[in-house]
């Protein structure tokens, strides 16, 4: 994997909590949930493992130095190791999940 990457949810509604839940643990991964306001920031930083998050509500934006990632709910993103990002809580907040994954 070379830069992140984004996969839509590819059905009409947005998946429950543990839908996300289950479809991360299936994978074999250890799943976090977190939320946070309108309008809250994550300065840039980055994690020395592959990130694998779903928007399970509401929406959050994505900077890499390369791109913009405005994640939707069922939206995944994989970030590989040590990629530069910083985020930005949309208008209605945002819940998301989120774990170490497994690069493949």
């Amino acid at each position: 994997m070379t830069g992140p990457t984004v996969t839509p949810w590819p059905d009409g509604e947005p998946p429950t909590r543990e839908a996300l839940d289950q479809k991360m643990r299936d994978e074999g991964l250890s799943p976090r949930w977190w939320s946070n306001g309108p309008g809250d920031r994550y300065a840039e930083h980055e994690h020395g493992y592959h990130k694998v998050l779903y928007c399970s509500s509401g929406s959050i934006l994505f900077e890499t130095p390369n791109e913009r990632i405005e994640l939707k709910p069922g939206d995944r993103l994989d970030l590989p190791p040590h990629t530069p990002h910083s985020a930005v809580v949309g208008a209605q907040g945002v819940e998301c999940v989120e774990a170490e994954g497994r690069l493949t």
